[in-house]
């Protein structure tokens, strides 16, 4: 084995998965401000305990899984964590919902979560932190060398909007369909410190811009960067946080191992002096803007070419170019599901088409909460 490959084997490219739920009510089908209680609840559990957390809105939860070695011991550990926490909500007459948006429910019914991280955010930033209803997919690559870190992070710039275009799950609003695959993504773009970051030349040129920020009273830490990547500030991971929240099982599982591959692919050629081209912050937000309007049905620019391409053909393409990586870490049946994915239809895709049969939300909401739960 070469030692660029062991390198990737090493205790590194480790993967860490944060997910977003909607709670909602079975009946209504409408959110649920309940986080505290479950919480509460789930402290008995030894598998809730580490894993839970509440967000800003109290109709919010996340999990969390733990350091996985592979893509195997991440789906294990998303199975279990979604299976527990919807046990724990039915038991209240409520299921947790994996997607981008609530189909129609109001941000302005919602309890927001005590306590002073969540009061100086919204003392901060006001309605843009109470509308900021949305719910979203993060995934940690481990990577231990700081600047090996920020190299990749500035690199995989360019991939982020193919991996949107994939993960695609919030095409209502309010009870309207607005058109956009992706609403979650303008949702948040209100946030300050948000969208595609631009170039770093180091770690330390990163450091010292966000010793600036705190210097200046723009943020007290380095976690109210909220960037669509970003080398952590406090784990030695990158983090990609432009998903939509994917709604079933294996959709996450299979974004998880795209971003671990394409995080490895850009290692084997940064060990190789032969870094991926990398373009501006100004033109991957163009193809960010396509991946938000269209998903997967749209084109995005292959600035290499200086042409649009579909979105469909450049996701194959891209699955040839992380084939390697995926062979290193054994992913290749997890990535054979973004071609499941090109075929189907993303969650935006299927709830448009499940709303278009029924001209019903709740019908929407019903079919999440049975995805949410597929195959686990």
């Amino acid at each position: 084995m070469s030692t660029t490959v062991q390198g990737l084997l090493d205790g590194q490219f480790t993967l860490g998965i944060e997910e977003e739920f909607q709670i909602v009510h079975t009946e209504t089908r409408e959110l649920r401000s309940y986080v505290s209680q479950l919480l509460l609840e789930g402290g008995s559990s030894s598998l809730l305990r580490e894993r839970v957390r509440p967000e800003m809105h109290q109709s919010v939860v996340e999990t969390g899984t733990g350091i996985c070695a592979d893509i195997k011991q991440a789906r294990q550990e998303i199975t279990e964590l979604r299976g527990e926490l919807n046990g724990l909500a039915k038991k209240h007459g409520l299921r947790i919902v994996a997607a981008g948006t609530h189909p129609f429910d109001d941000w302005k019914k919602q309890e927001i979560t005590e306590g002073d991280r969540y009061k100086n955010i919204v003392e901060d930033l006001q309605d843009v932190a109470r509308a900021n209803l949305i719910f979203g997919l993060h995934v940690h690559v481990g990577i231990k060398d700081r600047e090996v870190a920020m190299a990749l992070a500035n690199q995989v710039r360019y991939f982020l909007p193919h991996i949107l275009a994939l993960s695609t799950s919030s095409p209502f609003w309010l009870g309207r369909s607005t058109g956009l695959k992706s609403i979650r993504s303008e949702i948040f773009k209100r946030f300050p410190r948000t969208g595609i970051p631009g170039h770093f030349d180091s770690y330390q040129s990163f450091q010292s811009f966000v010793n600036l920020l705190i210097k200046t009273g723009c943020i007290d830490n380095a976690k109210k960067i909220w960037w669509d990547v970003r080398a952590h500030p406090f784990f030695d991971t990158v983090e990609v946080r432009i998903c939509d929240m994917t709604t079933r099982i294996d959709d996450t599982v299979a974004l998880a191992a795209l971003i671990q591959a394409v995080m490895g692919k850009l290692y084997l050629l940064y060990k190789k002096n032969l870094g991926f081209r990398e373009y501006s912050r100004e033109l991957i937000e163009e193809n960010k803007w396509r991946a938000v309007r269209y998903g997967i049905d749209g084109k995005l620019i292959d600035f290499g070419k200086q042409a649009e391409l579909p979105v469909r053909e450049l996701v194959g393409e891209l699955l040839d170019f992380v084939d390697e990586a995926g062979a290193i870490f054994k992913s290749h049946d997890d990535l054979d599901r973004i071609r499941g994915i090109i075929r189907e239809g993303t969650s935006a895709d299927k709830q448009l088409a499940v709303y278009a049969q029924t001209k019903s939300y709740q019908s929407v909401v019903d079919h999440l909460i049975e995805q949410t739960m597929l195959g686990s």
